[in-house]
């Protein structure tokens, strides 16, 4: 856990900065390959950091009361730039090695001091993480390990606060190139949504709960168990068939870097918005009231 936001940040990263360059004649594509090769030689794990906290939707980054509601450049000088704001919902962060920072929307001339991309190390100077919270997540403080969950290699999502950030300008892979954003934008969310597909991973694990669950209570041959469970297998394996469809269909971009079919990865997220949740819903009415009401191991023991 997690590789797939880095992945996505490099296979858009890749395909955007050799088009940077052709059009501006700037060297951001050699940059990012020989941090590319740094990354690979040292099995570094990255977190793609692209959505800010945004404040009023309507407007721009440039138009915001606070400027720091999108993340931007504060100050240049001959070693690099230095960047501030936030970036939320950030799934995976705290386990990274290094942040690749990103615009998060299209941009305007206006916006050009926004229009940054580079990477960070993940403890660099002025970062500071705000660790999201969950509603049992105090249980796996708690003696005994049945409420850990994944103990070793869980996931956390946090809320990243940039303070005048260095960015060296080996690591800067966007400079107000603010036309590019869109691109950048948008080639990664079809790489992001299609790797979405993770999910029926999940579903695999759900399935085989409630399908042991149904062992447990003598009901595994009860015909609408039976249907609950092929409805659960349905609508995962539907999610990665989205998932896959989209990588089969993919396109060679000019820097030689596939792009997935977006179509068919915006109906893999549009799947991941509503199945899981039936999904468990179905596993729910499996199990009945354990679900949400059984005790800890702590109160067991």
């Amino acid at each position: 856990f997690q590789r797939c936001v880095g992945m996505d940040a490099m296979n858009s990263l890749h395909s955007t900065t050799f088009e940077i360059d052709e059009k501006h004649g700037t060297d951001y594509h050699k940059r990012f390959l020989e941090f590319v090769k740094m990354m690979q030689k040292e099995n570094f794990v990255i977190g793609g950091a692209m959505t800010d906290p945004k404040g009023d939707r309507s407007k721009g980054p440039s138009e915001q009361e606070d400027p720091d509601l999108f993340t931007r450049i504060v100050k240049t000088d001959e070693n690099g730039v230095y960047v501030s704001g936030a970036k939320a919902h950030q799934t995976g962060c705290i386990n990274s090695h290094w942040i690749i920072l990103m615009p998060t929307i299209r941009l305007t001339e206006a916006d050009k001091d926004w229009a940054i991309v580079g990477a960070i190390p993940a403890d660099a100077k002025g970062v500071t993480y705000i660790y999201g919270r969950q509603s049992c997540d105090t249980r796996s403080m708690e003696e005994g390990d049945i409420d850990d969950g994944n103990a070793k290699f869980g996931g956390q999502e946090a809320l990243i606060i940039l303070d005048n950030v260095f960015i060296p300008w080996d690591k800067v892979f966007m400079n107000g190139e603010y036309e590019f954003a869109s691109m950048l934008v948008e080639r990664f969310t079809c790489y992001h949504r299609r790797s979405y597909v993770c999910k029926t991973g999940l579903g695999d694990v759900l399935i085989g709960a409630a399908a042991t669950i149904a062992d447990y209570n003598g009901v595994p041959k009860v015909s609408h168990i039976k249907d609950k469970i092929i409805e659960m297998t349905h609508l995962s394996e539907t999610i990665f068939a989205a998932g896959i469809a989209s990588s089969h269909q993919g396109q060679k971009m000019k820097s030689g870097v596939f792009l997935n079919d977006d179509m068919l990865a915006q109906v893999c997220k549009h799947n991941v918005t509503r199945f899981p949740y039936e999904i468990s819903r179905l596993a729910q009415d499996i199990a009945g009231g354990l679900v949400v009401t059984l005790p800890s191991e702590k109160d067991f023991r």
